[in-house]
């Protein structure tokens, strides 16, 4: 499904984030909303040569792999008006042409009782795509998210924001996934910085 194909004849969308859209969606919306998807876990199983990494050293994002007994948290977004248009063409630079993610509409579910759900579209790196690296152990993940940085920023604060989100806003959710990763990540910072204290460069 292309982005433009959703546009068409829509004067509303709600855009579900599961990633850095959850602290960082850099476009304007009408409103948002904290909640879930079904039928998906998330993975930090995509490589990024862009935003989080390079490709000499690729960083780790998430994606999400299909999963019947599963549920992932993230915010959603509602977009009206010019504002459908514009966040599509936005997200259509980040996400899939630098990013290499595919679209498609979920159910999402408000946090709270008495919510409906509604429709959301959504972007997935699938494992056909050629920054796509796959499941690796939480240690070798974090390890690699600990030394990759991109034009964005460092791997470490996209998986720390990630990790605080869900903290703050989804604290019933345990995410053994992402706080596996989040410590193996910093047991290699803490560790790298003690080998630097201990053998200090010399100039």
């Amino acid at each position: 499904m292309k982005p433009q194909d959703i546009i068409a004849g829509k004067t509303s969308l709600w855009i579900f984030g599961y990633g850095s859209l959850v602290w960082k969606p850099d476009f304007r919306y009408k409103r948002s909303q904290v909640g879930y998807i079904q039928g998906y876990k998330r993975r930090f199983w995509h490589g990024d040569n862009f935003h989080r990494g390079n490709d000499e050293l690729p960083g780790r994002v998430v994606t999400l792999i299909e999963d019947d007994d599963a549920s992932t948290w993230g915010v959603a977004f509602e977009v009206t008006g010019t504002q459908v248009e514009e966040s599509l063409k936005y997200l259509d630079v980040r996400e899939t042409v630098c990013g290499g993610y595919i679209t498609k509409m979920v159910d999402f579910f408000p946090q709270g009782e008495n919510q409906s759900p509604v429709q959301a579209l959504v972007y997935i790196a699938t494992s056909d795509n050629p920054l796509y690296l796959g499941r690796a152990s939480p240690a070798a993940i974090g390890a690699q998210i600990a030394v990759s940085s991109g034009k964005t920023g460092h791997n470490l604060e996209y998986l720390l924001r990630l990790a605080q989100f869900m903290r703050s806003s989804c604290p019933h959710v345990e995410d053994h996934h992402l706080y596996s990763i989040e410590q193996a990540a910093l047991t290699t910072v803490y560790y790298l910085l003690a080998t630097s204290s201990l053998y200090p460069l010399s100039y």
